[in-house]
């Protein structure tokens, strides 16, 4: 009696994927840009119209910087907890897997 491979529940390799390189350094400058954003951004208004006048040229009033910057740190909270639940599976796994083997 032979067996096919496409069949067969042991050719399915339990080992998770490998990822690359490329995949590696993206996601760590996913994590790296908008919490290097949060704790660089400035705590007033005026501040983030002065950089930006600075930086690009562009005078923006008062109330478009507070704007602007409420965006920035809304944008830069709600990207930190999408990659921070889409790692929850792996996190709970490494968890897991070490609990087990304290015990």
């Amino acid at each position: 009696m032979s067996t096919r491979p496409e069949n067969c529940c042991c050719s399915q390799s339990a080992a998770p994927e490998k990822t690359s390189w490329r995949s590696r350094i993206f996601e760590a400058i996913a994590w790296i840009v908008p919490g290097t954003l949060l704790a660089l951004m400035p705590k007033c208004p005026v501040c983030v119209a002065a950089y930006l006048a600075l930086l690009t040229g562009v005078g923006v009033p008062l109330s478009t910087a507070g704007y602007l910057r409420t965006g920035l740190i809304a944008v830069c909270t709600l990207s930190l907890v999408y990659l921070a639940v889409r790692r929850l599976p792996t996190w709970a796994g490494r968890f897991a897997a070490f609990a087990t083997s304290r015990t």
